[in-house]
């Protein structure tokens, strides 16, 4: 009896083992990624919090979990910092004398300076700052998921001591979880977000107390101002850190703000200056990425490792093809040496399930979500 083939190899990853350290809503949606991409062997969640370990765990949003630090982080090639801003420099400390020193180290923190610095203090070589310009009012690893981090903005701030080695393997990894890598001093990257991010919270924070203090106004406010406030739902604790951990920066944003506030102040009493200023506005806000992404459908996806050999993107789209599973979109997401992955965009979430079935019986190695 003749043996039949050995099915596709799986393409070796970019990682052999990932730990998430504080597993939340970014560090799950990282976890997720590093898993439904194909870019990691394994995925260790570490949490000081034991029932958002079991969650983690339970949704499939890690391999494994860990709540205290230890031995087990020296074989981790890559750690990612994703704790909240007040416990980053902690958690920073607690890992440092467990890491690697071959380990890539990176962190999700909103206000890049102070963790910078951390991380340089501690002797941790190869650190490269980042912040994935994605969120959610929902917090929690229960709302966590890989598109979150599609097409964001993820900005890498490099500092003098930082390896070009390390920026860029970190640089890569941003660009496989489909992220839009993008580099800048911490100083600079502290100026901007204060205005894009941290001036509107306390902006959102201010409409609502003239809201809370007068209630014929709650009865009055309608989707502009659900708009306009809808950072105010984030958590309040965590919200405090990151504002209060940037704070010289965003003085100077809130300061720069009052003018724009005075200027429209002064141009209620000339129409046609009001006007230009709401054309500009609607120009700018138009023309945002993150309002243009916000239009886009939603996907149902299936990601398919795929060897670097000839015609294997012919033979995954010809299984499914043969079974009526119609593939409406396919991106090539990476092709390392040994291989890469590919996404398809499917119809439904039973196509996924079919596909996934198809694929895995072809021997591909696949990863869903619906």
């Amino acid at each position: 009896m003749t043996a039949s083939p050995p099915g596709p190899a799986t393409p070796a990853p970019l990682f052999e083992q990932a730990a998430i350290a504080g597993v939340g809503l970014i560090g799950g949606s990282v976890a997720l990624g590093l898993r439904q991409r194909l870019l990691a062997r394994r995925v260790t969640g570490y949490d000081a919090d034991v029932q958002v370990l079991q969650e983690a765990q339970a949704l499939g949003v890690v391999d494994d979990v860990r709540a205290t630090p230890g031995e087990w982080l020296r074989a981790c090639d890559l750690v990612v910092l994703a704790a909240p801003m007040r416990a980053l420099a902690p958690l920073a400390r607690d890992l440092a004398p467990f890491l690697s020193p071959t380990a890539l180290v990176t962190d999700v923190g909103s206000v890049k300076a102070g963790i910078a610095a951390e991380l340089e203090a501690l002797g941790v070589r190869n650190f490269v700052p980042g912040h994935p310009m994605a969120g959610s009012e929902r917090g929690g690893v229960t709302h966590a998921r890989a598109a979150l981090l599609e097409n964001a903005v993820w900005v890498l701030t490099p500092t003098d001591h930082t390896p070009l080695t390390a920026l860029s393997r970190v640089r890569t990894l941003v660009e496989h979880l489909g992220a839009a890598p993008v580099v800048m001093p911490p100083d600079a990257h502290d100026g901007l977000v204060a205005t894009v991010s941290h001036l509107p919270y306390l902006a959102s924070l201010a409409l609502t107390h003239l809201v809370a203090r007068d209630e014929r106004l709650s009865l009055l406010a309608a989707g502009g101002f659900r708009d306009l406030t809808r950072v105010a739902s984030g958590d309040p604790r965590m919200s405090r850190d990151m504002v209060v951990e940037n704070r010289a920066a965003l003085r100077n944003a809130l300061a720069r703000f009052r003018r724009q506030l005075e200027r429209l102040e002064a141009d209620l009493d000339q129409p046609e200056e009001l006007l230009a200023a709401a054309q500009e506005g609607k120009r700018t806000r138009d023309s945002l990425p993150v309002v243009k992404r916000s239009l886009l459908p939603p996907k149902h996806d299936l990601v398919v490792a795929v060897p670097d050999q000839p015609n294997q993107i012919g033979a995954v789209t010809q299984a499914l093809g043969a079974a009526g599973v119609n593939i409406k979109d396919i991106e090539v997401l990476a092709i390392r040496e040994e291989g890469g992955a590919i996404r398809l965009g499917l119809e439904s979430v039973e196509d996924v399930r079919r596909a996934s079935e198809i694929l895995n019986a072809a021997g591909f190695e696949v990863r869903g979500r619906g």
